[in-house]
């Protein structure tokens, strides 16, 4: 299943999204057009035995890793879930809580893939935007995702579509697939789920 839009419009302009999408772009463009992606993948991924051993010399990578992506595939996925799903977690948060939100979720999942995952450099904003799916799935449980279900758009609600995505990750990470950082995602997806209560803006009702 893929999301094509949710139906969960919150009257807010999501400034932090736009930001973070605009900084993932600009870092894709000055890694791949400006300068070596070599060496700029290697001095700012996050390597958990070089953090492990060095952690104030490497605690930056663990921030630097989430603007870094490997391809174009890879940025697309990532900033069209954060597009989708990131400007209802932040309407609900506000601004300055979302962004702490948002790289606290990415500093968790980096801990879990080191931990979990094994130890090769990690780069990409998916475990940060997992976090957000996890906010999203404990605010907006109902919500209407419309996903290609094969090649039918189907509204699926957010439970249920979040869900199955949380499984594929742990079916996929037991599977073995090389290349991609599925315990990042499982450590961002429940950090995030069990963080949001503490990030929420209360929500104030008027009186008939």
């Amino acid at each position: 299943m893929f999301p094509l839009y949710d139906l969960n419009r919150l009257p807010i302009r999501p400034v932090v999204v736009y930001s973070l999408i605009l900084l993932n772009f600009l870092a894709f463009i000055y890694t791949y057009f400006l300068t070596d992606p070599a060496q700029v993948l290697s001095a700012y991924a996050f390597v958990p035995s070089r953090f492990f051993a060095d952690p104030s010399g490497q605690w930056a990578t663990l921030f630097t890793s989430m603007f870094l992506h490997g391809s174009i595939a890879h940025i697309l996925g990532n900033m069209w879930f954060l597009w989708i799903f990131g400007d209802n977690v932040e309407a609900r948060m506000g601004h300055g809580r979302f962004l702490v939100f948002y790289l606290l979720g990415g500093v968790i999942a980096a801990f879990f893939q080191g931990l979990i995952g094994g130890d090769a450099p990690m780069i990409g904003a998916s475990g940060a935007i997992s976090a957000v799916l996890g906010a999203y799935i404990v605010l907006f449980p109902r919500a209407l995702i419309f996903s290609l279900v094969g090649f039918f758009p189907l509204p699926v609600p957010a439970l249920i579509y979040l869900g199955y995505w949380a499984l594929l990750q742990l079916w996929q990470s037991a599977g073995g697939v090389p290349g991609i950082a599925f315990w990042a995602h499982i450590g961002g997806f429940i950090g995030g789920a069990l963080l949001v209560r503490f990030f929420i803006v209360p929500q104030r009702y008027r009186r008939p």
